[in-house]
């Protein structure tokens, strides 16, 4: 298992001078999240050559925007919009090889859902985003990922647990997921799953990716999470793939984010 932090979690004019601080603070990885209107093909060269000249793979990619997260909008326009840049997100993951994600959708859910949990998505929607997933997956190449993320039901309206997305995977053609899998994210898991070990034995191979954050979105070790029933549970299933730091430090974070892979790596090597 590798560690990753997000691009946005530490200063720097440029994202090589982010992952040389990722490097020196003992991470493999980073997580790029850049909005559409700020990309160019000089931020592509800057990733590509990133690993070769600072150590850390750019292991996660995504393009954010107004439209993100409104793959299902009841809008037709809005959600076209949508599909195309997530499928701008796979373009570059495929080049990157990375993982890129997916969500039911992602904002507010307004009114807050305080006493509805597990949601059902109807069969009509279902149907629909099996479409969506036959549609990008089709678009994946060999080497990359598009994930689908469970999200807390804060969040999103369905598909808050990690074998609910399963079961959208598993209902689309297999040659369109081939590429496709899982994003365990334990901070919407410790919201929704009610047993984060058994979530993720029983979604298996299917995970790709990991984010931490723990129980109260801070970074692992600052809330409730018990972290190695976690990753013996990754480690029982031969999870290999990168644990991208995606929460709140609370400190500075040139102490903090050292202190964190720290204490991830230790916490590992002990299950």
């Amino acid at each position: 298992m590798k560690l990753s932090c997000t691009s946005n979690m530490v200063p720097g004019a440029t994202l090589t001078e982010r992952a040389a601080l990722l490097h020196k603070f003992g991470y493999d990885g980073m997580a790029i999240f850049v909005d559409y209107p700020d990309w160019d093909d000089a931020l592509l060269d800057e990733m590509l050559s990133l690993e070769e000249k600072t150590g850390v793979k750019p292991c996660e990619f995504v393009f954010t925007g107004p439209i993100y997260g409104h793959l299902m909008d009841k809008d037709p326009k809005i959600q076209r919009d949508t599909i195309e840049l997530y499928k701008r997100s796979i373009a570059v993951a495929n080049k990157l090889g990375a993982i890129t994600e997916m969500e039911y959708e992602y904002r507010t859910q307004d009114p807050l859902p305080l006493f509805e949990p597990y949601k059902t998505m109807p069969e009509d929607e279902q149907k629909v985003f099996v479409d969506i997933i036959n549609e990008l997956g089709a678009t994946v190449s060999d080497g990359a990922y598009m994930l689908i993320e469970s999200c807390n039901r804060y969040e999103t309206k369905y598909l808050t647990r990690l074998e609910d997305c399963q079961a959208m995977l598993e209902k689309a053609d297999p040659k369109n997921t081939k590429n496709m899998g899982l994003l365990a994210d334990f901070f919407h898991m410790a919201i929704e799953e009610t047993d984060l070990a058994g979530s993720v034995i029983k979604a298996g191979k299917w995970i790709k990716h990991v984010h931490l954050g723990d129980s109260n979105r801070l970074a692992p070790g600052y809330g409730r999470t018990n972290w190695k029933e976690c990753f013996k549970a990754l480690k029982e299933i031969e999870f290999k793939g990168f644990m991208n730091l995606e929460c709140g430090i609370p400190g500075p974070y040139d102490v903090i984010l050292p202190q964190v892979a720290e204490y991830l790596r230790k916490t590992i090597a002990e299950v």
